[in-house]
């Protein structure tokens, strides 16, 4: 089973962001038919921690190390995160290039229910990827199919971007299945 762990924003803040985007070029190049591959706004959420291919055996494991996690955050502070998308930025460029938007609010929070996260996972012998928490949201995957300058623009012009505030009020365990018919597939949740 391919899993990660994530925190999904709720729609309201998705639309929000998903007028943004229409306005960005990467918006109108989608709107005009070029294959920027816009993320699907259905499936939008923060990564955590991508756990990749782990075996079924190893899930009640894995949905414990993540309730302890859940409990942890929610004994350390009342209320859930609260987070807002704004601003972004870009990863690779040619071929690699990825569009995303930034998060604002409760990071320090964020950052160390990730932390958490991880080192439970580590300690059953699941470890997730290895790369440093960042949190964001992916907009768009246009690789090269786009001028750079068009890239930077939208990239540039989201610097002004800042969505609505909204709780962080579940940790999600996610399979995610790659493929001719990408999906997601809840597996459980937990309050935040």
């Amino acid at each position: 089973m391919r899993l990660f762990v994530g925190v999904f924003p709720p729609p309201g803040a998705v639309e929000h962001l998903g007028a943004e985007v229409a306005r960005l070029r990467v918006g109108v190049a989608a709107a005009a038919g070029t294959n920027v591959r816009l993320a699907d706004p259905t499936r939008a959420h923060l990564t955590l921690a991508f756990l990749g291919d782990v075996d079924p055996e190893r899930l009640p494991g894995v949905e414990h190390a993540l309730d302890l996690a859940a409990e942890q955050t929610r004994g350390e502070a009342s209320g859930p995160p609260v987070l807002r998308l704004g601003g972004g930025g870009r990863f690779g460029w040619g071929r690699t290039t990825v569009l995303w938007v930034d998060v604002r609010g409760d990071l320090p929070r964020l950052t160390t229910l990730a932390g958490t996260v991880r080192t439970g996972l580590a300690a059953i012998g699941v470890p997730a990827d290895d790369k440093p928490f960042r949190p964001h949201l992916t907009i768009a995957r246009p690789a090269d199919r786009m001028p750079h300058a068009d890239v930077e623009a939208d990239r540039a012009a989201l610097d002004s971007y800042l969505g609505p505030p909204w709780p962080a009020t579940e940790l999600v365990l996610v399979q995610s299945r790659p493929g001719v018919e990408p999906g997601y597939q809840r597996l459980a949740a937990w309050p935040l």
